[in-house]
């Protein structure tokens, strides 16, 4: 009996979720907002490298494709390694890996800005990006198991990320602007002091029945949600690189303003992975990532062709928000397309995928270097087709046995 009501205690009322929302238990909850910390702090270093990009070419004249250099140093740190991270934790319990990752993602980035020779910096930025990949694979299956079925729980997480890239420009520009370069180095410490936290507060594995899915293993669907990711990583990644220089050199803006342009842009972001696992929960996993698909090009093209220098930021709102409404569903959804690899799922849709928007960066740098930022936006108007036409294969997941 009380082991009854503690269980009864723990799970919020049947009559205060919207119909169809799988219920989390408060414990859970409370799990999935440490993951989501974390989350926030090691992406606000993958954040940080797009908002230091502009600071790079302006300070230390380099070229467009140099700096998209530096994010394509990003992305290969985490990208190629995180398939194989993430099936040595569905094999192992690697219970400290999050926490370093996060503290090589931290002190990468931090050093970047404080030593001179391209090379150094490149080497340092794909350090970091490795901790990234260090990170996703671990945490993104431990807050699967705290969130369970629930689709928002699932969401506090990944909007962590989003939230992590957000605080970047927030938190970098105004340093960046006083100090140059070299302010990296103030943000070393938020990476170590979060990394003890989750050393010594580890929040504890879910318990087996709340672990996730089981069943078989479905890879059709899941390469086509990969795609899916990887055509949303490529529209986002392109418009956080570029979106400043898009204000400064095309709109004439001044750098506080293309600040604000990639603020705005962050802020729709993590407001559209939020709002994402809320419809989840309601109309479907499925719909919800071809909802995305739909909703984001207008919002790219409204962007693209607006004039002045402030009206566009409605539409820079709009057009992360479009973009991020899948992106908690498409790693909920990869992880039960893949039940018996939930690690393996996540250093895919958390990593690899996301990552390879990242990889094409330097061809968009060309795009840049031979049209301008508006040039950049132009192509990015068109992606989001080829996600939608994906989101066609996608299929519900199988309902979990007893389920």
């Amino acid at each position: 009996m009380t082991t009854d009501k503690a269980h009864r205690a723990d799970v919020p009322p049947a009559d205060a979720l919207p119909a169809g929302v799988a219920a989390a238990p408060v414990s859970a909850w409370r799990r999935m907002r440490m993951w989501g910390a974390a989350h926030a702090v090691d992406d606000l270093y993958q954040g940080l490298v797009p908002a230091c990009v502009p600071y790079f070419v302006l300070d230390r004249g380099y070229s467009y494709v140099a700096a998209s250099g530096l994010t394509l140093a990003a992305a290969l740190g985490s990208s190629v390694p995180q398939p194989f991270i993430g099936l040595a934790v569905d094999r192992y319990r690697l219970p400290r890996l999050a926490p370093a990752g996060l503290a090589v993602a931290g002190v990468g980035l931090g050093l970047s800005g404080l030593v001179r020779p391209y090379a150094a910096v490149w080497l340092l930025i794909l350090l970091s990006g490795l901790g990234v990949a260090m990170f996703h694979p671990a945490a993104g299956k431990a807050a699967r198991q705290a969130a369970g079925d629930s689709a928002s729980a699932m969401s506090i997480f990944a909007a962590g990320g989003s939230v992590g890239f957000f605080l970047a420009p927030v938190l970098a520009t105004p340093a960046l602007v006083a100090m140059g370069v070299g302010a990296t180095a103030l943000f070393i410490p938020p990476a170590v002091l979060m990394a003890v936290v989750l050393l010594r507060h580890r929040p504890a594995a879910a318990p087996a029945r709340r672990a996730g899915r089981t069943g078989r293993d479905r890879w059709r669907p899941f390469l086509f949600l990969t795609g899916i990711e990887v055509v949303r990583s490529v529209a986002f990644f392109g418009a956080i690189t570029f979106i400043e220089l898009f204000w400064i050199r095309h709109l004439h803006s001044g750098r506080g303003v293309a600040g604000v342009a990639l603020a705005c842009f962050l802020i729709g972001g993590v407001a559209g992975t939020l709002l994402g696992g809320r419809i989840a929960d309601r109309v479907g996993m499925v719909r919800t990532v071809q909802l995305g698909g739909v909703a984001a090009v207008p919002a790219l093209i409204a962007l693209r062709v607006t004039p002045g220098t402030l009206p566009p930021l409605v539409f820079a709102v709009l057009a992360g928000l479009a973009l991020n409404v899948p992106f908690a569903v498409l790693v909920k959804l990869g992880q039960d397309y893949l039940p018996g690899r939930p690690g393996t799922a996540a250093g895919v849709t958390l990593g690899l995928a996301v990552s390879i928007g990242g990889l094409i960066a330097p061809a968009l740098g060309a795009a840049a270097q031979a049209y301008g930022p508006q040039g950049v936006f132009t192509i990015l108007c068109a992606i989001p087709v080829l996600a939608l036409f994906l989101g066609l294969f996608l299929t519900e997941p199988e309902p979990s046995p007893g389920g």
